[in-house]
């Protein structure tokens, strides 16, 4: 065979199996064939056919721009192909561009008038054509009443304000949008940010983040019209609300630009567009400025660095693109390091919230993780150090405490960089001598400067070695409780080294217990500054590796309290001393048991072993998240989940998952965490997060929808939301367990309604889930075949059971006849919706197995009621759809079977009796037996025996 000829063979082997699985539901793997066949082809006929069945397998994956392409180069090759215009129209419909989708459905109608689906598709889009044009209308009468009375100078402020308001709801429709963009809504807008009333320049705000959502070239047009240097100098602004809603809508910006060019443009925004690289970069390079400016709010700057953390380096590693990275670097890296050397102190430096360094030292680290070869890191490194040095060489102490500090968030962040410059020249000596500094201020920056040394492994040695005493010194003599809370950090960095290891303690018996009392006591003291109490939890963080630590803590109710309305402060930089403290007391780390082989082995050979402390067990720990939940660690947790801050990292964000996973472990304790606010707050968790953190999270998220009301615990649009994180423990990546319960909590979603059920479709649930069903551990198979069972409600999973060549239908008549009682029922009850929902699957049944009749008399048999319950309701679908499948059945125990169980009794509820006569009588009716008068009467006559 010629390779032309082979090649001919393969398109069409790929075709048939790609049409024999659009029909069996499995639209990934029809797409799949269709892509290969479409590379084996040159013919533009066969080519236009695929193009067109793919089209249709986009639409029911409701991918509806790759619908629209391929349905268009099908229409390319042949514009007479009925099939593939209407396959378009239906995809213009979906991505609302109705004039084109009419266009293609008129044409349609003409080339096939009987055709009913084209005349419906044609209606419909009338009705929505004229619906459109109706609301925008309205919708142009009411934007121009509300320019009108914001133009007005005479009118009063409260109608202002009022106008403003209602504009924003406006903006948040497309109709409404549109309009207020085609008629010069953006100038009016530009005048209402200069208004001398915040509640004016807020809707201003929020009026143009609804322009700008998901549409590319309206925030082009916007960010061109209003200069990124007007926006700036809003978020730069002194009021802490208008510098947040300016932050939102500049992210917001952000989004609709870098968004549309991951992916295909979105129906609404159908306009050729130019790339938004230079808009990007004017907008980097405006937010660049803002660092070392000192005519900036501290707030306003915490936002830029908030949105360069956001939006700067690649959202995924297999994004082979750092360019914005290295841009950045090199246009900006010398002016995020002068916000991190700034000692807000001093008088010199742009103004700093409590928050900046920590942010500036997140971005730092953001950026270095970005870079991609050992030149770019190198570059990283040269351009630090420089910026350190031109500062400690200079003449004067201010100098060389600008330079200090700058290491000090180096460390926070990159710490490779932070070890390099803290190894130049005199730069440790100079740390070291300036801890004993008669100055406050120069204390306090060389002792944080070493507290972040300790915890780095090149470091944490050499501070041992030479910073214990010289701590030691400062906690004892000290007169500024600052310094010495800071003093006392360092020391309990030092002393945790041994982490859990409880064999492993760096101080004599009693020392941690003594710096942890000291780090409560200085935490409930509200005189101190928020900083220094700050610092106290970070001690805590370090010392509540030792479990005595733990237990002196939980008992201690006013330090919980105080560190509890800390996580719900301002100063975003104690979440993650805060989210590691009550990881700690909450042993939600991960502990790896050793093989018990290995320990003994190490034993004999005179190793280490880790020791666990007596009271990290079981019960110890629970008795510790209770006194947790009564102190009210959940409205903590929630508030800590809100915050918009680069503080939040994904480490403290997997922290907060697996403290709310230890919190839902115990059923009861469950309702306690959905009534205040923790199953909202897991959703973004299982979202926005490290991969492990998401587990965590959606497993925490499981076990709340498997015990509670899910209808209850996550109203409204959040349920919905809460599919995607359970079907993403279905992996095998995942425990048994975290199957376990994702099927149990999708089992009860799917329960709930038709809406829910489409979007676990939706989400690619279906295929693994019946993954599961063929597990070898029980339960996960019964729980499986449970979710199944409700599944099978929507019409879209019958129709795979509907589709030949598979084994579906034959698993559940052979689960039907296992021993294991779980599995048993939820297949027989699969069973008994699918042959009421789908009469032609009853003759089928007899062709999975020779042994299905005696499957069904053992369910009729069953002691347990919903058992037999379901038997009855399976033979009842069976004879009502099938009259010789009916005879089969009479013609075996069955008849007798279903005659005792028509009479009831004890045992038999109504249900089963009721089912069990309409099955006889169904039998009379097809005259396969006589009714019990024909049988009295037979009987008079002689005639039976």
């Amino acid at each position: 065979m010629s390779g032309s000829e082979k090649e001919k063979e393969d398109y069409a082997a790929l075709k048939d199996e790609g049409n024999t699985l659009f029909k069996a539901g499995d639209m990934q793997g029809a797409v799949r064939c269709y892509t290969k066949a479409l590379k084996l082809s040159d013919s533009k006929a066969e080519r236009a056919v695929l193009h067109r069945n793919r089209s249709a397998c986009y639409l029911k994956q409701e991918e509806y721009s790759k619908a629209e392409s391929d349905a268009s180069k099908a229409l390319d090759t042949d514009p007479g192909d009925v099939k593939a215009r209407f396959r378009r129209a239906q995809a213009f419909q979906k991505l609302v561009r109705l004039d084109q989708a009419f266009m293609d459905a008129q044409r349609c109608a003409q080339l096939e008038p009987k055709n009913k689906a084209f005349q419906d598709l044609l209606r419909q889009l009338g009705a929505q054509i004229q619906q459109k044009s109706v609301q925008l209308n309205s919708t142009d009468a009411r934007v121009q009443q509300m320019f009108s009375l914001l133009l007005d100078a005479s009118a009063n402020d409260s109608d202002q304000q009022k106008a403003a308001q209602n504009l924003v709801v406006l903006s948040r429709e497309d109709a409404g949008a549109e309009q207020i963009f085609r008629n010069d809504g953006v100038k009016l807008i530009q005048k209402l940010l200069h208004s001398k009333q915040e509640d004016v320049v807020l809707s201003a705000l929020r009026t143009l983040v609804g322009l700008c959502t998901g549409h590319q070239s309206r925030t082009m047009a916007i960010v061109n019209e209003l200069g990124m240097e007007q926006l700036c100098g809003v978020m730069g602004s002194g009021a802490s609300t208008v510098s947040l809603a300016a932050c939102h809508l500049l992210q917001v910006m952000f989004e609709s630009l870098t968004e549309v060019m991951k992916r295909e443009i979105r129906g609404k925004d159908e306009a050729i567009l130019a790339e938004p690289s230079k808009e990007l970069r004017s907008m980097l390079r405006h937010l660049l400025e803002m660092m070392p400016a000192s005519n900036v709010s501290g707030t306003g700057r915490d936002s830029a660095i908030n949105l360069m953390v956001k939006q700067v380096p690649r959202k995924s590693l297999k994004n082979p693109d750092n360019s914005l990275t290295l841009w950045v670097i090199d246009q900006g890296l010398k002016k995020i390091l002068a916000v991190a050397g700034t000692v807000p102190e001093l008088s010199e430096g742009p103004p700093l919230t409590e928050n900046s360094h920590m942010s500036c030292s997140v971005l730092l680290s953001k950026l270095y993780d970005d870079l991609m070869s050992d030149t770019e890191r190198e570059n990283f490194n040269k351009l630090c150090e420089e910026y350190v040095q031109q500062y400690f060489n200079q003449p004067g102490l201010d100098a060389k405490l600008r330079a200090i500090q700058a290491v000090s968030v180096l460390l926070q962040g990159p710490s490779e960089v932070g070890n390099r410059t803290l190894e130049m020249s005199g730069m440790m000596d100079a740390v070291i001598a300036l801890c004993a500094s008669e100055d406050v201020t120069h204390q306090q920056v060389a002792v944080e400067t070493v507290i972040h040394a300790a915890g780095k492994a090149k470091r944490a040695s050499f501070i041992t070695a030479n910073g214990v005493a010289l701590l030691k010194d400062l906690y004892k003599k000290s007169e500024n409780d600052r310094i010495r809370v800071r003093a006392l950090v360092g020391l309990c960095k030092l002393g945790s080294a041994g982490g859990t290891d409880f064999s492993m303690k760096q101080f004599a018996e009693g020392s941690t217990l003594k710096l942890a009392k000291q780090c409560r006591k200085w935490l409930c003291n509200e005189s101190l500054p928020t900083t220094s109490r700050r610092w106290s939890v970070e001690g805590l963080a370090y010392l509540t590796f030792d479990a005595d630590v733990k237990e002196d803590l939980v008992e201690d109710k006013n330090a919980l309290q105080a560190m509890f309305e800390l996580a719900k402060s301002e100063d975003k930089t104690v979440l993650f001393a805060v989210g590691s403290t009550l990881v700690n007391c909450t042993n939600s780390y991960e502990v790896e048991k050793p093989d018990p082989q290995m320990v003994e082995l190490a034993k004999y050979a005179k190793q280490h072993v880790p020791e666990v402390h007596p009271k990290d067990a079981t019960s110890y720990v629970e008795k510790r998240l209770g006194k947790l939940l009564e102190a009210g660690v959940v409205s903590a947790l929630v508030c800590m989940v809100k915050k918009e801050s680069p503080a939040l990292t994904e480490a403290c964000r997997e922290g907060i998952a697996r403290i709310f996973l230890a919190l839902v472990d115990r059923q009861e304790d469950r309702g306690t965490v959905v009534a205040q606010g923790g199953g909202k707050a897991l959703i973004p968790l299982a979202s926005d997060n490290t991969d492990l953190g998401k587990i965590k999270a959606a497993q925490a998220l499981a076990k709340i929808t498997i015990t509670s009301n899910p209808e209850i615990a996550f109203p409204g649009e959040r349920i919905n939301e809460m599919v995607r994180p359970l079907v993403s423990l279905l992996t095998i990546e995942c425990t048994l367990l975290q199957n376990f319960e994702a099927l149990m909590a999708l089992t009860n979603l799917a329960g709930i309604n038709e809406r829910l059920r489409q979007k676990i479709i939706k989400e690619k649930a279906v295929a693994k889930i019946e993954g599961y069903m063929f597990e070898e551990h029980d339960l996960v198979r019964a729980a499986a075949t449970e979710c199944m069972c409700n599944l099978v409600l929507s019409t879209e999973v019958q129709k795979l059971y509907l589709a030949t060549g598979n084994d579906r239908l034959k698993l559940l008549v052979l689960y039907s006849g296992e021993d294991d009682e779980r599995l048993r029922k939820a297949a027989a009850g699969t069973l008994a919706m699918l042959t009421s929902e789908q009469p032609e699957l009853c003759a089928r049944i007899p062709g999975t197995t020779t042994h299905w009749l005696e499957i069904l008399q053992s369910l009729l048999l069953c002691e347990i009621s919903d058992l037999r319950h379901r038997g009855v309701v399976i033979v009842q679908n069976i004879m009502q759809a099938d009259k010789s499948l009916a005879e089969t059945i009479m013609e075996s125990e069955a008849l007798e079977i279903l005659s005792v169980l028509a009479k009831g009794g004890e045992g038999t509820s109504k249900p089963i009796s009721k089912a069990a006569q309409n099955c006889l009588d169904i039998a009379v009716e097809y005259s396969i037996i006589m009714s019990r008068e024909g049988r009295e009467k037979e009987k008079e006559k002689g005639t039976e025996p």
